[in-house]
């Protein structure tokens, strides 16, 4: 089944999903924050197939979230980097992890945690805040249409839910 793209989506959490919007992506992007560069790295990783490997690299390098370099040690290889966008993505990783840590995982169950390597303790939850400072959850905000749909959809009866 092909994918459908999201791409001229004015939503910005549909557009990027033609990015990393599989898990294998992700994964790959948490493996190159833990320093992961080379193909055979993030396959040993991974488990994952070759091709299904090379294709969302092959994705992430095209979306500029990963770049390819020369590999470090002077070798014919090569190695993936993360670019500025895809350092970008470092938020949004943190915040699936905690959000895995509190829903996926039972009072005392073993796993991985972030930890700050100036102190070697938990890295604090995220939070989102106003610009005065208020913690923000779901009923403080609202999705606001881009001004080129508010003028489509002008005078129209708003839609049935």
């Amino acid at each position: 089944m092909k994918r459908t793209s999201h791409s001229d989506a004015s939503c910005p959490v549909a557009r990027p999903l033609d990015a990393i919007g599989d898990w294998w992506s992700l994964l790959i992007v948490r493996d190159a924050f833990d320093g992961l560069r080379r193909f055979g790295e993030f396959q040993k990783s991974l488990g994952l197939a070759k091709n299904i490997l090379a294709a969302r690299l092959r994705n992430l390098v095209e979306h500029g979230i990963l770049d390819t370099a020369p590999a470090s040690d002077g070798s014919a290889y090569q190695e993936y980097v993360l670019t500025k966008k895809g350092l970008a993505l470092f938020p949004l990783l943190v915040a699936l992890r905690q959000w895995g840590e509190e829903y996926f995982f039972d009072a005392g169950e073993e796993h991985v945690r972030l930890v700050d390597l100036k102190t070697g303790r938990p890295v604090r939850r995220l939070e989102l805040r106003a610009h005065d400072g208020r913690l923000l959850g779901p009923a403080d905000t609202r999705v606001k249409p881009a001004p080129a749909a508010a003028r489509r959809t002008a005078g129209r009866a708003p839609p049935k839910r």
